[in-house]
């Protein structure tokens, strides 16, 4: 059987041995087999950036094998799993971080639990399972040295942690949604997508208002950077379809209190703001 290539994703970051521990368990146990690093810059513990990242990545893999690791409860009982997709395996803790991208390819027809013993490496502590579990499983699967069904019993689909994905708010003139991440550049992609804006009336083009909390910003939905003046806030449909927030030749981070999970507003300057909290929260309904 011809090899897959494995697509490896973790919060593991560069200044440690980490990432390269467990290319080098994957290349023990399976020379042949090629290793993508799709990012280890996930935030520490953040299990729902890691699993947006591999969301927006997964699409652009070649199928075979996704190796994600941001495994906050490691050793605390959270059991490992994989899961078997049209697209290929899924490997990684069941926290909720595999859930989005296999949801995104088909959902998943099985998924075991990591349970035999044969294809964990033996360690004194229990704190590395990217290198003792789930390396070990991601090679075997991606060389075809084990069967899927080799790796652990069936486990029921309805028992594997779900990742609550926050929805946006769409009225007449206004749309409410979150910011999922801000990348390395400071740009804030929102849950918001064009649909959601068309729903609410707003076209591309129009002069909004972006509302953070009690703040209000104008701001323009252009196409590109270059279509607004160095240092202009401007919102646009980012390459993974999502409304963004950015500034041309700046940081939106910076021009704006943008930060994860913030409840942001991009509304027509016509339509009055809902009344908010101290905190920027709109209050319950």
């Amino acid at each position: 059987m011809s090899s897959v290539p494995i697509s490896f994703l973790s919060d593991f970051g560069h200044a440690d041995e980490f990432v390269g521990v467990v290319h080098g368990v994957v290349a023990r146990i399976a020379p042949e087999v090629r290793v993508i690093d799709v990012t280890h810059g996930v935030p520490r513990g953040d299990i729902r950036a890691g699993a947006l990242a591999l969301l927006r990545a997964i699409q652009y893999l070649p199928g075979g094998v996704a190796l994600a690791v941001v495994d906050p409860g490691v050793g605390a009982g959270r059991r490992g799993i994989a899961a078997r997709t049209e697209w290929g395996y899924f490997v990684g803790p069941d926290n909720g971080l595999l859930a989005p991208a296999v949801a995104m390819v088909g959902g998943a027809d099985t998924i075991v639990s990591l349970d035999n013993p044969e294809l964990r490496l033996p360690a004194e502590g229990a704190t590395f399972d990217g290198r003792d579990l789930f390396g070990p499983a991601a090679a075997v699967l991606a060389s075809g040295q084990a069967g899927f069904e080799d790796l652990g019993p069936a486990v029921e689909l309805e028992s594997v942690t779900p990742l609550m994905i926050p929805l946006v708010d769409v009225a007449p003139g206004r749309v409410e949604g979150r910011v999922l991440w801000v990348d390395h550049f400071g740009n804030a992609q929102t849950n918001i997508a064009p649909q959601d804006l068309a729903g609410a009336g707003l076209a591309k083009g129009d002069d909004l208002v972006l509302r953070i909390g009690a703040m209000e910003f104008p701001i323009g939905w252009v196409d590109a950077y270059g279509d607004v003046a160095s240092g202009e806030g401007l919102l646009h449909i980012d390459s993974y379809g999502q409304l963004a927030i950015a500034v041309r030749e700046g940081r939106a981070d910076d021009k704006y209190p943008l930060e994860t999970n913030l409840v942001v507003t991009v509304k027509s300057p016509k339509v009055e703001p809902r009344r908010v909290d101290v905190q920027g929260v709109a209050p319950a309904r």
